[in-house]
């Protein structure tokens, strides 16, 4: 393929940041794949360990961003699908039919405890509104931590991929869209989505998914992987702190175009700044289902 061991080694030895060091590779030599990185790297080396270390579907994604092409092939025909479809409300009754409150995280808000404070319960029921909204592509410092860290670079992953919707411990959620559970997941780590639920759905020949984090312990007797669910169905309700992670009761909702590694029901609900092209495309905006105005994410 024309690359040898030592031009390699120079490109990518040392280098902190392997995500856009392989992003430049891609744009420099387009027809180079991931597979013929990991190929031509020593296999017990350094920079061969980063690489497999983190999930090669993102690297993939990264490389084909590279190259000047979408992270995602069908990333395109999923948003195409869903601006022709009539999605049935998550919440009842619904969201945009009365008061909501954004719940910004960069001091937009000054007297708000964070979300993983105890102390936010009172402060939001005190607001008497049925609804509060965390945005989509917020840079939240709550995620700058080693828990939201790879070996691939020093960045911590802390733009939110999701829509939050706050609301009681317990209060329903509906399937926006027909499609079929495939993962029913406790994701136990302190900060993580705690009971989960992955749907898969079409669009057209395109397989794409909704994730549903912070849920009650309900959500196993609800449904079953492999079931078909319909529109308007209730999948789940929203888990208290002892169950969802160690958050105040809220719904995380995310899109996700391709699964890309992850196969054991959890997916990342924040991503790198750097690569905010990326991961748009991976995981779009949540509001072409929920199509609230774009005033209800500001203050």
């Amino acid at each position: 393929m024309g690359i040898a061991l030592s031009d390699l080694a120079a490109r990518l030895s040392g280098t902190p940041d392997l995500y856009g060091a392989l992003r430049a590779l891609a744009a420099a030599r387009p027809e180079v794949m991931l597979e013929d990185v990991l190929a031509t790297l020593e296999p017990g080396g350094e920079v061969a360990a980063r690489l497999r270390s983190v999930d090669q579907g993102l690297l993939r994604a990264v490389m084909r961003a590279g190259r000047e092409l979408p992270p995602v092939v069908g990333a395109a025909a999923v948003r195409d699908h869903l601006a022709q479809t009539r999605p049935a409300p998550l919440f009842l009754p619904e969201i945009g039919d009365g008061p909501t409150l954004a719940l910004l995280t960069r001091g937009e808000v000054p007297d708000m405890p964070a979300f993983s404070d105890r102390a936010f319960d009172a402060w939001f029921a005190a607001k008497a509104v049925p609804y509060g909204l965390g945005s989509y592509g917020e840079k939240r410092t709550v995620y700058a931590t080693d828990q939201f860290a790879d070996a691939a670079s020093p960045e911590r992953r802390v733009i939110h991929l999701g829509i939050d919707v706050f609301a009681p411990a317990m209060t329903p959620v509906h399937a926006p869209l027909p499609g079929v559970v495939r993962h029913l997941t406790y994701n136990a780590d302190p900060l993580d989505y705690g009971h989960t639920l992955i749907l898969e759905h079409r669009a057209g020949g395109v397989a794409f998914f909704t994730l549903y984090g912070h849920l009650a312990g309900t959500l196993p007797g609800l449904l079953r992987v492999g079931e078909a669910v319909a529109p308007g169905q209730v999948i789940a309700h929203l888990g208290d702190w002892h169950e969802n992670g160690g958050w105040a009761p809220h719904l995380h909702f995310q899109i996700i175009t391709d699964l890309l590694d992850q196969r054991v029901g959890n997916f990342f609900g924040v991503g790198h700044e750097s690569l905010w092209d990326v991961w748009q495309s991976i995981s779009p905006d949540p509001n072409l289902i929920l199509r609230l105005p774009a005033g209800r994410f500001r203050v």
